[in-house]
């Protein structure tokens, strides 16, 4: 969404490949730009991480016909409607030898399991071999280390251009609201995100866990799909989804904020200076380096997902510092700069 809407501050003509899923939200929020469907990943975390390897190798055959699938249906769009810039969101498939194509990603190195480290230079190559079909690369991060990614942003091995456009988040510019309240609303806050079935096995986990804890807490629970819908049991608000305005000030109206730990999830905490706790989805590695290392720069805490109850939750924070937070999230022109510098031409 930022980069959308720096693209669009810079009077550039804008239109979205977008997935089933995430269609009606992008519609709501960008009404006047056209859509185009594009072929979806279909991607599914198992409940067990270690099961996500033999996912892959089950359906490896699915996902490479699905990116060479993009590829060609990439073209078809440039060919179609003239595009000058394509850029990709982590999509490995999304380029054009016909236009100036843009590849952001803050993985340059792949996360593996203890067990697999042993592949992250394989993984790091891998990752290369694709940036090589895109002209540049975006890295939404800080270019100084560790940045919010460390050592999954900054690599040394670059076979293209490597911007780092600073942290991103929807939220830019609502992070320095003041509470109305004197005292937070919630004790926790909660933000369901992914992709089922984690999504509500995670949703159910909270359900279960807020309703043993003293005090007030709401679960954001991620289905824009279902509209703008809320109501409450016992203790816990429900919120189907929050326009950006209002998921800000509930965001700010917690003690506590208790969500996934993906890389967009982590900048748009880091803008609204919550206080987070991080349960990553099992199956994604990424979601547990990032939340180890947050922990261990004490800038957030974090409970594996089978560990998860409210003996959990309350026992984490009793033991917590009062100075935990995300880093700060610096202002800076880099975006606005990789993006003026995108419309020039090819060489």
């Amino acid at each position: 969404m930022p980069v959308i809407r720096e693209f669009l501050r810079q009077g550039a003509k804008v239109e979205l490949a977008v997935v089933k899923s995430n269609a009606g939200l992008l519609r709501r929020i960008f009404p006047n730009l056209r859509q185009h469907l594009a072929p979806s990943y279909n991607i599914v975390y198992p409940k067990h991480g270690y099961n996500m390897g033999l996912w892959l190798l089950k359906n490896g055959a699915h996902l490479n016909k699905v990116i060479r699938f993009e590829r060609m249906y990439a073209e078809k769009m440039v060919e179609s409607h003239g595009f000058d810039v394509l850029f990709s969101d982590n999509r490995f498939g999304f380029y054009s030898r016909k236009a100036k194509s843009i590849y952001m990603t803050h993985q340059r190195r792949i996360a593996f399991p203890p067990m697999l480290s042993a592949f992250e230079p394989t993984g790091i190559l891998w990752h290369a071999a694709v940036m090589r079909h895109f002209d540049e690369v975006w890295v939404p991060d800080l270019p100084e280390y560790p940045g919010f990614a460390g050592r999954m942003s900054h690599v040394s091995l670059a076979p293209r251009p490597i911007k780092f456009v600073g942290a991103l988040s929807r939220f830019a510019g609502q992070e320095t609201r003041q509470k109305e309240q004197a005292a937070p609303k919630y004790k926790f806050v909660a933000v369901v995100s992914g992709v089922e079935p984690a999504r509500s096995r995670f949703e159910n986990m909270l359900k279960e866990a807020f309703s043993k804890i003293e005090g007030r807490h709401a679960i954001i629970m991620g289905r824009p799909a279902l509209g703008v819908k809320n109501w409450n049991e016992g203790n816990v608000d429900f919120f189907t989804h929050l326009e950006d305005e209002a998921f800000a000030e509930t965001i700010q109206s917690a003690d506590w904020v208790v969500s996934r730990g993906g890389y967009s999830t982590i900048m748009d905490m880091a803008v609204l200076k919550a206080k987070c706790i991080f349960v990553p989805t099992p199956g994604q590695y990424e979601q547990v380096v990032l939340a180890r290392d947050l922990a261990e720069a004490r800038s957030a805490l974090t409970i594996d997902e089978k560990n998860f109850d409210d003996r959990s939750l309350l026992q984490m924070i009793s033991q917590s510092s009062d100075d935990v937070r995300l880093p700060d999230t610096p202002k800076n022109e880099l975006l606005k700069q990789a993006v003026l510098q995108s419309f020039r031409k090819r060489v």
